[in-house]
């Protein structure tokens, strides 16, 4: 028996983001793309002409012959994923709520909004309930969810664990972020080769933001913050995907690394997560191997919807220091959005 799937529309469809959207929903068992959007230069046009395509699989020969839509809710489906910059986001992200559209968000421009959940499916999957206290919802049945910044996606994976099982006091996080992240053309070849960048704008403050509010508790209507220590230091790397974090991190109690080790290796969040198509088999991977995880050789993993973590050594400043890798384009924005949307049908948000 054929089952009808959901229409859903990209904002921002020609984009590096817009484009991972339209790669990870060919063939979806629940999601159709059938409206792309982008900005006026290529409104009219076809995807396939309007498009830089950069993904390594071809363009979906449906989605190739759609037409670019104006970024208007008029004509939109009611299930939207958006690949905007934030300054844009800012301003057409709440026009589609109001029109009674569920707005699933790579952007930050309403990551740290009280209103709107900032969800990572196996982490925190009750802030959905935020939801219910939007304007949009009341009046339209429209909403946004968001997903986390890139370069925080990974780590929270890895310390929700860790903040579950011995709590966390402090956390000090250098980053080493892929070219893709960027976009696309992204850096400069010339700034980039054979050089680190050590500043990517905003992206450290996000990171200390977004933490606290993903690893925190919903108490009635809102969410109150996790305290914990954090400093990040963001740099541009040349690699092509992956973001690849040395982390250093005190516990609010001992822990040794075997226990460490067993809470990364046991963490699945709950089995309605576990279930969804996009959900990998394992959220963490814990890498023994002395010199992984690197991202040539493990940014795929599950798909690249799995964060490797490895090294784990005593910390003679914290109490215990471990890398981090995830897939900056597919678990850090892409693919996110897409689980976030699947944990949205299950629950009933999506009609």
């Amino acid at each position: 028996m054929s089952i009808t799937k959901i229409p859903v529309g990209i904002l921002g469809a020609t984009g590096m983001v817009g484009q991972r959207f339209i790669q990870l929903l060919e063939n979806h068992p629940w999601f159709e793309v059938a409206w792309l959007a982008a900005s006026d230069r290529s409104s009219g046009k076809s995807y396939a002409e309007a498009a830089k395509w950069r993904m390594r699989t071809a363009i979906p020969k449906k989605v190739a012959k759609l037409k670019v839509s104006a970024a208007s809710p008029e004509g939109a489906p009611k299930v939207i994923f958006a690949a905007l910059d934030s300054d844009i986001a800012r301003e057409l992200e709440p026009q589609f709520a109001e029109a009674g559209c569920a707005v699933i968000s790579n952007s930050s421009a309403y990551r740290m909004d009280p209103s709107v959940p900032l969800v990572i499916p196996e982490v925190n999957p009750e802030h959905l309930k935020l939801i219910e206290t939007q304007t949009w919802w009341k009046k339209s049945k429209g909403f946004m969810v968001t997903n986390s910044n890139c370069s925080i996606m990974g780590l929270t994976i890895a310390l929700a664990p860790l903040q579950k099982a011995f709590g966390l006091e402090s956390v000090f996080a250098v980053t080493m972020q892929a070219v893709s992240g960027a976009g696309y053309p992204g850096v400069a070849s010339l700034d980039i080769l054979g050089n680190v960048i050590p500043f990517i704008k905003n992206e450290e403050e996000k990171m200390q933001e977004e933490a606290h509010k993903l690893l925190g508790r919903l108490k009635g209507k809102q969410v109150e913050m996790a305290h914990f220590g954090m400093s990040a230091h963001c740099n541009r790397v040349p690699v092509e995907d992956g973001h690849t974090e040395s982390i250093s991190v005190k516990l609010r109690k001992k822990a040794s690394a075997e226990k460490i080790i067993a809470a990364w290796r046991e963490f699945r969040g709950s089995s309605e997560v576990a279930r969804l198509p996009h959900a990998p088999a394992e959220p963490i991977f814990y890498d023994e191997r002395p010199d992984r995880p690197q991202p040539r050789f493990d940014v795929d993993r599950g798909k690249g919807m799995t964060t490797t973590v490895g090294r784990l050594r005593p910390c003679s400043l914290l109490d215990w220091k471990f890398t981090v890798l995830s897939h900056n384009t597919i678990r850090g924005a892409a693919g996110a959005a897409v689980l976030n949307a699947e944990l949205l049908k299950v629950r009933g948000y999506l009609g």
